[in-house]
């Protein structure tokens, strides 16, 4: 009975975060009148700063652009996760699909309007330099260590990532990084630090990469990567590679979602509102619900989790 009343205390405060949101959106989306109507940051500002005007309303498609990890384009999220967003906003979403660390550098330069990666230091780091605001935590999934199925290292079943990793060197046995500062990357190296060994020699291949790309590489090689599990799983039928050590809590893979800071590029305060409007969404039980279900039908089982909506709770909604 008290988890019940706790699940109602937060769809209130859920309902009441989209009150909220909606009255920040202003008219976006709102059709052809040419007339805002009265948004609430267009009348008062509670610390009495200057307000975001409400935006213009036409029947002209608008753009956002998106820096991203290649995760999220190779596991074909993106395209089922934006597609109503799209439609319901009179919105076209480029994006970029890049490692984590040329997604957020790409968005520090003004490249992009919106940033949603894996790296949460480098994710914080962006935030604490200014470049970002308004970050949310998004959803998770894991990483999984790949390798041929005779697997010459002999760590199959293991669930100590370094220890894994460790007998992978020991064993000479063909790795690929993908050696491209992105979150993949980013938690290989925190592995390689946790088994105590730093990889050099002709048997390590730091390819420079997307999640995609270095996966193919390893499977025509025969050889062993860390890759995130739901890039895994979007091409399991079309490699050899089988997951041979998952399960230590080291490969954990959240995502965050950050807006770019509009102080940083004032001419683009309409990117600005559209990009507070998409992580809204993102993170609503619209958003939350595409990625939990996403991956059941055609992978049987789901490729991320929600995390800005416990799962219980949006199972309720």
């Amino acid at each position: 009975m008290e988890q019940k009343f706790k699940n109602l205390g937060f769809i209130i405060f859920i309902g009441f975060l989209l009150t909220v949101t909606a009255a920040l959106s202003g008219c976006i989306g709102e059709g052809n009148s040419g007339e805002c109507p009265a948004c609430p940051q267009c009348q008062e500002c509670p610390e009495k700063t200057e307000c975001l005007q409400c935006p213009e309303s036409s029947g002209e498609t608008k753009y956002l652009t998106l820096s991203t990890t290649t995760s999220t384009e190779n596991s074909g999220l993106l395209k089922v996760l934006n597609a109503p967003f799209e439609e319901k906003y009179n919105v076209k979403i480029k994006v970029i699909a890049e490692g984590t660390g040329k997604a957020l550098k790409t968005a520090e330069l003004g490249g992009s309007d919106v940033v949603m990666v894996h790296a949460r230091s480098q994710e914080d780091a962006f935030v604490a330099a200014g470049h970002g605001v308004n970050r949310r935590d998004l959803m998770h999934n894991d990483f999984v260590i790949l390798g041929p199925a005779d697997d010459p290292a002999g760590i199959k079943g293991m669930t100590d990532a370094g220890e894994a990793f460790k007998k992978i060197s020991e064993s000479k046995s063909n790795f690929f990084s993908r050696g491209d500062e992105s979150g993949t990357h980013t938690k290989e190296n925190e592995v390689w630090t946790a088994s105590g060994v730093e990889p050099s020699g002709t048997w390590y291949k730091s390819v420079g990469k997307g999640m995609g790309d270095t996966i193919v590489m390893a499977d025509q090689q025969n050889g062993y990567t860390l890759s995130d599990r739901g890039t895994y799983l979007s091409m399991k039928d079309k490699i050899n590679l089988v997951v041979l050590a998952e399960g230590d809590p080291i490969l954990y893979n959240p995502y965050g979602v950050i807006a770019v800071n509009s102080s940083k590029f004032p001419e683009k305060s309409g990117e600005y509102e559209l990009a507070m409007l998409y992580i809204g969404y993102l993170t609503s039980p619209e958003g939350q619900k595409i990625i939990q279900e996403y991956g059941k039908e055609e992978f049987r089982q789901p490729l991320f989790f929600p995390d800005a909506i416990p799962e219980d709770v949006l199972s309720e909604m």
